[in-house]
């Protein structure tokens, strides 16, 4: 009788992103990883101290699985730069919406008291410097632009998401791009309109 395979973090963490895909995150728990991996909930208790320890490097996962997405977005799909992350992430709402809405609604990890809390998380701060370069504009100018435009397409995809609007590519990618020159020429009434 051949060794049963060894249960590692990664298939555990492979397994958990299947079911959230799936069904979303509600329905994981030790149980239904178990199941799918065809073994009892030891081999996930050896490998995780608790459900909240594998929750937390899930997230983390998820997240990565999401900068793939963008990543994979930005080579498949002929998009103009500063409507790259915009696009991919609405996308991301219709596509994967079980994972969107659980990095990006129930499990957010950003806390806004001001606008400016929005930078507190480093891979804003560093999209905007990115995006700063992309449109031409000076960046705490382009970060007021960034915030602006996160928001209102953040609004259109938990929308997305909630099955209340149906994703339309080329009609969102005018809208963004309507916004954002409009946007652009508030911070920099001199730039010419898009």
């Amino acid at each position: 009788m051949p060794p049963k395979a060894k249960i590692t973090k990664e298939m555990i963490l492979n397994t958990v992103l299947k079911i959230t895909k799936e069904t979303g995150f509600e329905a994981v728990n030790a149980r239904s990883i178990a199941g799918r991996l065809q073994c009892s909930t030891r081999p996930i208790f050896t490998c995780y101290e608790n459900m909240e320890e594998l929750k937390k490097e899930f997230l983390d996962f998820a997240y990565e699985y999401y900068n793939r997405y963008v990543i994979d977005f930005s080579h498949t799909e002929d998009v103009s730069p500063p409507l790259l992350l915009p696009l991919s992430y609405l996308a991301f709402a219709e596509e994967e919406t079980n994972l969107f809405k659980l990095l990006f609604i129930n499990d957010m990890d950003l806390n806004m008291t001001e606008a400016k809390d929005f930078y507190h998380e480093s891979d804003n701060e560093k999209r905007a410097a990115l995006f700063s370069k992309t449109i031409g504009v000076e960046l705490e100018r382009a970060k007021v632009i960034f915030l602006d435009l996160f928001l209102y397409t953040h609004g259109i995809a938990v929308l997305t998401a909630a099955k209340k609007i149906s994703f339309d590519r080329n009609h969102a990618e005018k809208m963004l791009m309507n916004l954002l020159s409009a946007l652009i020429h508030q911070e920099k009434p001199d730039a010419p309109q898009r």
